[in-house]
Order: C-alpha cells, then sequence, then structure tokens
C-alpha cells in the first residue's frame, strides 16, 4: 500500500479521499452540478468544471456554470425566433384547438403514470417501494428539470429515498442510470426504424435515399452499442481494473477525471446488472414501450390541433430531434434547444417556420408541464422536507450513495 497521487494504492485500486463536488445549499445554480452516476449526459460539463475549479474563480464555479447555461437558452431562443414574424406565431396559436392539445397533455400525463410504475418495477428485484411515492418522486423530479434544465434529474432520485425509507439512495441512483439507458436505446431505435420508411416532404428519390441510409446506418450504430453494452457487462470487471492499472494520474485534476470515469463504468457495470430476469426485462420494456406511445400520442394531438395532417411516422421523426434538443443542459427543459430542434424537424416535414415555432412552443409546455404542475402541488402541501432535501443533495450524502453503498438484490428477488 502507497500513496498515489492524490489517493492512496491498494493492490491494483486507487482509493481516494472525499471531494466536494456539490455544496450544501440548495438553490438552482447549485443543483446545475449532478453527481457522477450521471455523467453519461454532462461528462463534458464536468471535465469543464474541474479546469475551472483551478482557476481563482473555481469557488464562483456554480454560478458561472448555471449563467452560462442561462446564456445560452437565451442565445439559442434568440437565434431561433430571430427571422419569425411573431404576430403569425401569434396567429397560429389562438387558432389551434386548445380540446385535442388539453386532451394531448393529458396522455403526456399517462405516460408520467407509467414512467413511475416503470421505476417501481426496475426497483422491484431490489426493494418494495409505494408507487404513491415513486410518483411524487418523478413529478417533483420533472418540475425541477422544467425550472432549471436537465441537471434537475438530481431531485429525483434523492427524493425517493427521502420518501419511502425502504429505498435506499443508491438503489435510487441505479435505476435512474437504467431508466436513462432504456430510454436512449428506444429513442433511438423508434427513430433510426421509422428513418427507414418515412417519406420526406420534398419526396424526391435523393432525400428518400439519404433518409433510408441515415436509418439504416443509425440501426447499425444502435446494434453496435447494444453488443458492447452486452460484451462490458459480462467483463466490466477486468475492464475497469485494467484502465486503472493503465491511465496515469499526473496532477490532482488528471486523478479527479480518473476516478470519475471509473466510478461511471462501475456504476453502469451495476445497472447492467440490476435486471438480468428476463421477467423483469419484458415488464419494464412494456412499460416503456407504452410509455413512449403515450408521449407520441400526446404529441400527434398537439399536430393535429394545428392542423398539420401528420401519421404516426412524422411525428417519431419530430419526437427523435425533440429529445435531441431536451438532452442540452439549459433552464427551462432545454429551453431553446428543444424548440429550435423540433422547429426544425418540422419545417423539414413541410411545415411553415411560424407554424413550426407555434407548435415547438406548445409541446414544451404540453410535454413538460403536466408533471410540473403536480409536483409544485405537492411543494406547495409540504410534502417535500426542502431541509431533508438539502441534506440528502449534500456532497458526502451524494457521494456516499452512488460510491460506497453496494447495491444488492432483494430477497428471493
Amino acid at each position: 500500500m502507497g500513496t498515489h497521487a492524490s489517493g492512496v494504492r491498494v493492490g491494483r485500486r486507487t482509493v481516494y479521499p472525499r471531494t466536494a463536488f456539490l455544496r450544501a445549499t440548495l438553490d438552482c445554480c447549485r443543483l446545475a452540478q449532478p453527481p457522477r452516476i450521471l455523467w453519461l449526459r454532462y461528462g463534458s460539463s464536468q471535465v469543464c468544471s474541474l479546469i475551472i475549479s483551478k482557476t481563482p474563480l473555481g469557488k464562483y464555479r456554480k454560478y458561472l456554470e448555471f449563467a452560462a447555461l442561462l446564456l445560452l437558452a437565451v442565445a439559442i431562443i434568440w437565434w431561433f425566433g430571430r427571422k419569425l414574424d411573431w404576430r403569425q406565431v401569434k396567429l397560429s396559436v389562438q387558432s389551434s384547438d386548445w380540446r385535442l392539445i388539453a386532451l394531448g397533455a393529458v396522455v403526456v400525463l399517462a405516460g408520467y403514470f407509467w414512467r413511475a410504475i416503470r421505476w417501481q418495477a426496475f426497483l422491484a428485484p431490489l426493494t418494495k417501494v409505494s408507487l404513491r411515492e415513486v410518483w411524487v418522486a418523478t413529478t417533483v423530479g420533472f418540475g425541477a428539470v422544467l425550472m432549471i434544465g436537465r441537471a434537475g434529474e438530481i431531485v429525483r432520485p434523492v427524493v425517493l429515498p427521502m420518501r419511502d425509507k425502504r429505498v435506499r439512495p443508491a438503489a435510487s441512483f441505479v435505476t435512474i442510470m437504467i431508466e436513462r439507458l432504456y430510454d436512449t436505446m428506444t429513442v433511438v431505435s423508434i427513430f433510426a426504424l421509422n428513418l427507414l420508411w418515412l417519406k420526406p416532404a420534398t419526396g424526391s428519390a435523393e432525400d428518400l435515399s439519404r433518409t433510408r441510409a441515415a436509418g439504416l446506418l443509425l440501426v447499425i450504430l444502435l446494434a453496435a452499442g447494444i453488443i458492447v453494452l452486452i460484451w462490458f457487462k459480462r467483463r466490466s470487471k477486468s475492464v475497469i481494473d485494467w484502465l486503472d492499472s493503465k491511465i496515469g494520474e499526473r496532477g490532482h485534476t488528471a486523478a479527479r477525471l480518473k476516478r470519475a470515469l471509473l466510478s461511471t463504468l462501475e456504476q453502469l457495470a451495476t445497472a447492467l446488472s440490476v435486471l438480468s430476469n428476463v421477467r423483469q426485462l419484458a415488464i419494464s420494456l412494456a412499460w416503456t414501450l407504452l410509455l413512449w406511445f403515450s408521449v407520441a400520442l400526446g404529441n400527434l394531438l398537439v399536430c393535429r390541433a394545428f392542423g398539420l395532417p401528420f401519421g404516426i411516422s412524422h411525428i417519431l421523426f419530430v419526437l427523435g430531434w425533440s429529445m435531441v434538443g431536451s438532452v442540452v443542459p439549459t433552464p427551462g427543459g432545454g429551453a431553446g434547444a428543444f424548440h429550435a430542434a423540433t422547429g426544425a424537424a418540422l419545417v423539414v416535414l413541410g411545415a411553415q417556420r411560424e407554424q413550426a415555432a407555434a407548435v415547438a412552443i406548445v409541446l414544451h409546455l404540453v410535454d413538460f408541464a403536466p408533471a410540473a404542475i403536480f409536483g409544485l402541488y405537492y411543494f406547495l402541501r409540504g410534502e417535500i422536507n426542502v431541509d431533508r432535501l438539502r441534506s440528502l443533495i449534500s456532497a458526502e450524502a451524494v457521494e456516499h450513495a452512488v460510491e460506497d453503498e453496494k447495491v444488492a438484490l432483494a430477497q428471493g428477488g
């Protein structure tokens, strides 16, 4: 055993002391720094934060990051609307069928309920959990996403253990990673397969050929990704040990980056090992398909409310681009990026620019607001203890949850 960079070498592994990645106060800026369990989405932003932390401005990192994301959202929104005739956008919204929009919101809200049931299914091999508490955590979590962006996803796995004591934080975070894998694979596969029979608005043979080629390429990449995940599940220990021995640690930042990479891979390996039962896989896949069918149907109703004669294939194309936009971690649930990506997809399918902008704005509200309203309701009722939430999002609590706690199958699971 010996000292190695900023950690202690034990055999082939390096054990590091605790590092405070998150502050203790609960505010929108602080929540913009998710734990490493979510690094699959935020890896690049965390690398930037490590670099910033070495500068004299490091202590203001959380404020700088949130301000940068807010400015990015404003810039994208400006770019999105700089050439629009906003009177036509307003007219398009006013002439839409609000009955169909309301129905679409109800269908999307049902999708959030299917998401809660699926999360309960993910947790089933680990522990029993109340569906009501899963629902509360889901709506509060997506309310946070609408307020501060994708970084708000940290709220969901933190609220559930706070509400249901049977759920350990480690199990909550690991199942969220499983959810991310399911949703990513599902949306990409649906989008890719849909491209194989989608007919572009122009209808030209060249555009049709390009669309088919793009769909085929995505299908191949998706299949390759699944193969890599299966291989990693079987060889995860040897892969992580090999990376640990090969990656150097020259300097504090390099050591933290290495620690983050290994921690993410370990959590990914744990997530892949949780649902090894065929029955559990089938159940969770069924809920996943029902969830995304509800989202697609809700979006279809919104498009029909604006007079767009779209079919399911067109909606799946738009949905794929909407998800790409929502990945950008700007405040407001991907505000700006969601609108730009969705509007561009609608224009590709033949919608007028002002009409596409109006649809994108309403779709953003329909996709995020239903859960946020329920989340706000639970906050106003006092069902979320803010002081307790602060303590569970502290640096020590989060790092302990995602690194130190062991995830074990429930008895008989």
